[in-house]
């Protein structure tokens, strides 16, 4: 096979054609590093990659063992990169910041650990933002990711590298984290799937906090369903050293029966809920494409009408401010204690700092009621509904040159992220919510996603909608960034 040609394949055909050894994983690895040398520096997706000869006498032991008769898994000799937040022995993690540039992982992640026993090559590190915070992977360790379909603009964030280096096929699949949207927001931006599993589907370990530290998780990216439910699958499961991990067994079937692709949309109701009776503020264009992708939705038999959260918006967007300042100061704080810290912490990163040490306990035990009404409310609108839908960005990818966007639609952002609101709701409640591919912005320029959110635990659910989708949108899942088609 030619380089184009294996680089295009999904990750599941690639695992059949490794182990049916039609392609050797020497010739898997040479492939994807040519395409990284090719692409990668004018996008700055993939970051702190090891030495080509390291990777290629990893992929000859792989070779070793397959013609020994032992496989890894599924991952056999595939070459992984793991977003900076992640710990990967061997590679630093630096959460994107000059300030933690040497600080070398002692032990993998639990879901590196998985992907790795699996099969997977660690190559290096995906870019991201400064500490994971705003949706725009830049930095000042490796600079700015930008977009797979438009260098001019951002790609996202904050697992921007990730959602790029599969665009571009840099790599088969792909990790990240979300805390306000970081593997929802990059994956619509760059055309690919993205989803955030259920609170406690992935259990995240090293941490300094396993009890509260809750809102930001791992989950899986890739370019078909099946992909993203593999990858979910070898990820998730219980491990008795995070406690409030779901008790589901390491392994537990995520992907989509057969049947799926054909009627895995049929029948379920899915509620719009658009830009919340105008509480969000949306650029032009983003609602109308949601709506044609809810469109085929309808089409291959789902029941779609709008609908309306009916609770306090302004209480919830509070309650979620205090829940996120309270828990990023702490790593920022530990940040400011190194040499000449605050110069180069980014503003943002400072802000929430800042906000937070006026935060009382009183003040965290009433966000946290109101989180657990909020989570109620959704609860009970999901027992008449099978999933979500709402635009997974307010705003299209904008120039990779700004911070963040100060207005959308003609309304100023008091936050950094308050263009990224829709994406919280999800991540409020401990909900599963997937990023879906719908389409393109008006001049067929830059891509937009929607996101379904689920039931609670509801991750093999919201994943079989998807299935349903893809099998409608084989015309809109063909285009190629035009970079790299």
């Amino acid at each position: 096979m030619t380089t184009d040609t294996l680089t295009a394949l999904d990750a599941h055909a690639l695992s059949d054609a490794i182990h049916r050894r039609t392609v050797s994983c020497r010739e898997v690895m040479t492939a994807y590093l040519a395409r990284i040398a090719w692409l990668n520096p004018q996008h700055t997706a993939i970051v702190a990659q090891a030495p080509d000869d390291t990777l290629l006498a990893q992929a000859d032991a792989c070779d070793a063992e397959l013609a020994a008769g032992h496989s890894r898994g599924w991952l056999h000799g595939q070459p992984a990169a793991i977003k900076d937040t992640g710990q990967a022995t061997g590679f630093a993690t630096s959460f994107g910041s000059p300030l933690l540039a040497r600080q070398s992982a002692r032990e993998d992640s639990i879901y590196v650990a998985r992907m790795k026993a699996a099969g997977a090559l660690v190559i290096g590190k995906t870019n991201m933002s400064e500490f994971g915070l705003g949706s725009h992977s830049y930095n000042r360790l490796y600079g700015t990711t930008r977009n797979a379909w438009d260098r001019t603009v951002t790609a996202g964030g904050s697992s921007g590298g990730a959602a790029v280096a599969l665009a571009l096929r840099l790599l088969p699949v792909a990790d990240g984290s979300d805390f306000m949207g970081s593997l929802r927001n990059p994956a619509g931006w760059n055309h690919v799937y993205g989803l955030r599993p259920s609170q406690g589907r992935v259990p995240s370990w090293p941490r300094p906090d396993l009890f509260v530290s809750q809102l930001g998780i791992d989950g899986p990216m890739a370019r078909t369903v099946r992909d993203l439910a593999r990858l979910l699958e070898t990820q998730a499961g219980y491990d008795a050293r995070t406690p409030l991990a779901l008790g589901d067994a390491p392994g537990t079937p995520m992907v989509p029966p057969p049947q799926a692709w054909g009627s895995g949309l049929a029948g379920k109701r899915i509620a719009w809920l658009g830009d919340l009776g105008g509480h969000l503020a949306v650029e032009p264009g983003i609602l109308p494409l949601c709506e044609s992708a809810l469109a085929r939705m309808a089409e291959a038999g789902a029941v779609v009408e709008p609908a309306t959260l009916d609770t306090d918006l302004d209480a919830v967007w509070n309650a979620w401010l205090a829940w996120r300042c309270a828990l990023v100061a702490p790593m920022i704080g530990q940040a400011l204690q190194l040499p000449g810290a605050r110069e180069q912490i980014k503003p943002e990163a400072l802000w929430e700092y800042e906000r937070a040490q006026g935060l009382q306990l009183n003040d965290f035990m009433r966000a946290a009621q109101v989180r657990s009404a909020f989570y109620t409310r959704l609860a009970t609108l999901l027992e008449h509904y099978d999933a979500l839908a709402l635009p997974v960005a307010q705003a299209w990818p904008f120039d990779a040159n700004l911070h963040w966007p100060k207005t959308v639609a003609g309304r100023a952002m008091d936050t950094y992220h308050r263009w990224m609101e829709c994406t919280l709701y999800a991540t409020f409640a401990g909900l599963p919510a997937i990023s879906l591919p719908a389409g393109f912005s008006p001049d067929g320029r830059l891509p937009m996603g929607i996101q379904l959110i689920g039931r609670p635990r509801g991750d093999a659910a919201l994943l079989a909608l998807a299935a349903g989708y893809e099998a409608r949108v084989h015309d809109l899942l063909a285009r190629r960034p035009p970079e790299a088609s």
